[in-house]
């Protein structure tokens, strides 16, 4: 089979392209032919080892699997002797943060708690497109009490979490006001009541007019964004933040002042596959996509990924015959 290869932590440009034998499942495991994927955010951390405690999940001193990849769609090829809960020609879908070795034709797994059947009437690529974001916003949106008609900021409109995070708020009856760098139509496609372009507008100029701050980027601080929240507001970043201050500020924050930092654990995948599937079929989500590409182009498409330039989702087609 055609897989990408790293055998230690490298930078994007050194992913390969190679030719391995196809792994046969263990008697616990089902093998799952890739139909796609995307390359993530993820997925860079995966590849690269940076932030450095990534490895303590992905392999010390190397990845524990050399092919990286973390979610996928596909169908289920092969069954273990002693595996019950699926059959072959399940379509399935899933997401395993850590690496699973997805960016193949073929990879083999136990981690049924990470993926599940994909629902009749949602098709491939919206399926490929609508996993890793997706499991972060909701994971972050989950944790905060949001009721209709609350206001929102959404900082990073046009990332596979900004673009998630846009419509699963819709979704909730919350207003959203969305601050993207361009691609400012794009975003308003999704749903957000107001767009404001960061490399034009003053987004902190909003004082006290927000329920929430959702970093879903990265780009700001809670110092930042503490004005722009009403009394009882939150503020949530995807990342660690400078010096790996948010987790602090999230323990800080809870004894002192009414506005807090939450910095949840994203858990339960299969909760959020759930949720997603549901929006799918009601056609209140459609995942924001940037381009498809090959496994051949594997190098160059995590160069692409990695230079954050890239708009929502980058879906790796790999199946040529089901995609």
């Amino acid at each position: 089979m055609k897989a990408a290869f790293r055998d230690h932590y490298v930078s994007t440009d050194l992913v390969q392209v190679r030719t391995l034998p196809i792994p046969e499942p263990k008697p616990k495991e089902i093998q799952v032919k890739v139909v796609a994927t995307t390359i993530n955010r993820t997925d860079m951390a995966v590849v690269t080892g940076w932030p450095w405690i990534m490895r303590f999940f992905v392999g010390l001193p190397n990845p524990k699997f050399p092919v990286p990849g973390t979610d996928f769609v596909g169908v289920i090829s092969a069954i273990g002797s002693d595996e019950k809960g699926f059959k072959i020609g399940d379509k399935v879908w899933g997401f395993i943060d850590n690496g699973c070795g997805s960016h193949a034709e073929y990879f083999c797994t136990s981690s049924y708690s990470n993926l599940q059947k994909i629902p009749e009437g949602i098709d491939w690529k919206s399926a490929a497109g609508s996993i890793e974001g997706v499991h972060y916003a909701y994971n972050f949106i989950n944790k905060m009490t949001l009721q209709p008609g609350n206001n929102v900021l959404v900082i990073g409109g046009t990332g596979a979490i900004g673009s998630a995070a846009i419509q699963i708020l819709k979704s909730m009856g919350v207003l959203v006001t969305a601050i993207s760098l361009g691609h400012v139509e794009r975003v308003k496609e999704l749903g957000a009541d107001r767009v404001i372009d960061g490399s034009k507008g003053d987004w902190t100029q909003f004082v006290g007019q927000f329920d929430a701050v959702f970093d879903a980027v990265g780009k700001s601080r809670f110092k930042i964004c503490k004005p722009l929240l009403k009394e009882n507001g939150v503020y949530i970043s995807s990342e660690l933040g400078p010096n790996w201050e948010n987790p602090f500020l999230a323990i800080k924050s809870g004894f002192m002042g009414k506005k807090k930092v939450k910095f949840p654990v994203p858990t339960n995948v299969q909760k959020s596959l759930e949720k997603i599937g549901q929006l799918l079929l009601e056609g209140k989500f459609q995942p924001l996509i940037d381009r498809t590409v090959s496994l051949d182009e594997i190098s160059q498409a995590y160069t692409y990924v990695n230079s954050g330039k890239k708009i929502g989702n980058v879906i790796l087609k790999v199946s040529q015959d089901l995609f």
